[in-house]
């Protein structure tokens, strides 16, 4: 096992929790807010179906208010909660057109377009409350300008003769600006849902529940917010149901996102029910599964850290390449002070730093035994990588001896053959000699055979060079006794496989040959997904075994080598049956 470099653990921003008269501030503040807002609703001369209007007003503002000075207060390190509640009293301020005083309503008028700003400044910015991509923020910056453009509309005439800042009427330039910043707000807001949904393909989807339900209210807000100005400019008729909508989806977000921090709440109950769990002193997997369940994440792995390999390990005993993952978060797993894994979890989990840090420490309390068993697993992992390593050394070096053979020793041979057989030819005198020469021809051809048999026993040149097929129809027949191949055509399979199925075959006939009395075999090559099973069958009198000779258990080597299993079934009488699976991935 090599080195890997260990995962960056996201740091978090000090911060300093609101203080209580900072709560009590902005929370007597927002109740005032609604009480304002239903006074104005009901009072406003110009308001139609004052109720509605009321409770539509309180739905896109105290949630953002209320949710975002629970979040404050809770995860103060994240800017998320002082945006929410901005947004929020920013949305109030919007509601005071509803006034008769000409001052509020042009303050109202100002801040028209800056509540879906708001909106979607706090949709992108999710969960830290900062905006990561510089694309993220190239869209707000668009979108705070867009809104910024209310100030020259007003300066140019409009919404007369409530209008307290007018300095000229010029209705042109003002209806061009106006709607520019109506298009560049539905633009901003289509460019935020392209942001969310690059975000879930390059995330994947979240693995909670809440969250996934919450960005999707996202995503369902910003898409109204893009229409509703385009409605206001060309299909009036129609803008008010739009608006209902809108304001609809848009209160959901605070309320879901309210549902998730319950969710949380709920969580850490869970890690009571995962401390129960582990005392039974688990295995890999079953901790791997506990924590999965604690965390309500699917996706958790435990990297078990291992000093003898320096390396991590996943349950199985496999090493691990802990690298930066879009979407993954790794929290470090202690025991008595020193790091002993890390727990890989999913991004949105930053955002319950406790619960996390809860589970991690339960973990570390009982991960002695789990450690110990991807130790082992480990130790057997780099056992078989080991023997793997072995046979491709031998496989090399057998290649490297037949080829030796076959451009050295043979050569020479038939050259030999080949001068033998001209010098008998021309001693047609000498009978004597002639004879003696026809002699040494055929000790030589019968040296140079035996030498290829010899070289094909050390490396199958066959099998590299036209495949298992071709190889094993050379080995049927030359054995020596009848034998049928069934299923060996077919596309080639990785050559240390084709090797191993080729050695077990002649192996096996061999030991057909010299033990079983058999008077046929039968050889059955089958592929089945990502593995393939040779089976050779005899009819000879059975009772071969592993523990009575090397022959067998060569085999088994050879075939646990490249990750196969080999079984074997000779009742005394019964013929022998030997099967061996192989991965041919």
């Amino acid at each position: 096992m090599g080195t890997t470099v260990s995962p960056k653990v996201g740091s978090r921003v000090d911060a300093t929790a609101p203080s209580r008269t900072t709560v009590a501030v902005i929370a007597v503040g927002g109740v005032m807010a609604g009480v304002i807002l239903i006074e104005l609703a009901m009072n406003g001369a110009e308001v139609d179906q004052p109720g509605l209007r009321a409770s539509l007003a309180c739905w896109v503002t105290l949630p953002y208010i209320g949710a975002g000075l629970i979040a404050w207060r809770r995860r103060p390190e994240s800017r998320l909660g002082v945006l929410m509640v901005i947004a929020g009293f920013t949305t109030f301020l919007n509601f005071l057109n509803w006034s008769d005083n000409d001052l509020l309503f042009t303050m109202a008028m100002l801040v028209n377009l800056l509540p879906p700003v708001m909106f979607l400044h706090v949709f992108l910015a999710f969960p830290s409350g900062r905006l990561q991509a510089q694309l993220e923020r190239v869209v707000v910056g668009a979108a705070y300008t867009a809104a910024a453009l209310a100030l020259p509309v007003l300066l140019l005439g409009a919404e007369p003769p409530r209008n307290v800042i007018a300095l000229t009427d010029n209705p042109a330039v003002r209806e061009v600006i106006n709607n520019t910043q109506h298009i560049m707000i539905s633009l901003v807001s289509l460019a935020g849902i392209g942001l969310l949904v690059r975000r879930r393909i390059r995330n994947g989807p979240p693995l909670r529940v809440a969250m996934t339900l919450l960005v999707d209210a996202f995503a369902a807000g910003l898409l109204m917010l893009a229409l509703l100005p385009v409605v206001a400019l060309w299909l009036p008729d129609i803008v008010e149901p739009i608006r209902l909508t809108t304001f609809i989806i848009i209160g959901l977000a605070p309320v879901v996102f309210l549902a998730g921090l319950l969710q949380a709440r709920l969580d850490r109950a869970s890690v009571g029910e995962l401390m129960v769990s582990l005392g039974v002193n688990p295995g890999p997997g079953d901790l791997q599964l506990a924590v999965a369940q604690a965390l309500r994440d699917p996706s958790v792995r435990l990297a078990y850290w291992l000093p003898e390999f320096d390396s991590y390990a996943d349950v199985d005993g496999r090493q691990m390449e802990l690298e930066d993952e879009a979407g993954r978060s790794a929290t470090p797993v202690t025991r008595d002070g020193v790091s002993v894994a890390m727990l890989l979890h999913d991004s949105a989990l930053d955002d319950e730093p406790a619960l996390v840090t809860s589970v991690a420490a339960a973990i570390g309390m009982s991960i002695e035994n789990a450690q110990l068993q991807v130790e082992l697993r480990a130790r057997l992992e780099e056992l078989r990588g080991s023997r793997a390593r072995i046979l491709g050394a031998e496989q090399r070096e057998r290649r490297r001896l037949e080829r030796d053979l076959h451009d050295g020793a043979q050569q020479r041979l038939v050259s030999l053959s080949l001068e033998l057989g001209e010098l008998t030819a021309k001693t047609e005198t000498d009978p004597e000699l002639r004879k003696r020469l026809e002699t040494a021809r055929r000790e030589v051809t019968a040296s140079l055979t035996e030498l290829r048999d010899l070289a094909r026993g050390i490396h199958p040149a066959a099998v590299s060079d036209y495949g298992l097929g071709v190889a094993l129809e050379s080995v049927a027949t030359r054995a020596p006794l009848p034998v049928e191949l069934i299923g060996v055509g077919g596309d080639r399979l990785p050559e240390p496989i084709e090797l191993a199925a080729f050695y077990i075959v002649c192996e096996a006939l061999a030991n057909v040959a010299k033990h079983s009395d058999a008077t046929s075999a039968v050889v059955t090559l089958t592929r089945e997904n990502s593995w393939v099973s040779v089976e050779v069958t005899d009819d000879g009198v059975g009772g071969a075994s592993a523990e009575n000779g090397s022959g067998l258990r060569g085999l088994a080597d050879r075939v646990e080598a490249v990750g196969g299993r080999l079984q074997v079934w000779s009742p005394t009488g019964g013929g022998t049956r030997l099967r061996a699976e192989l991965p041919c991935e």
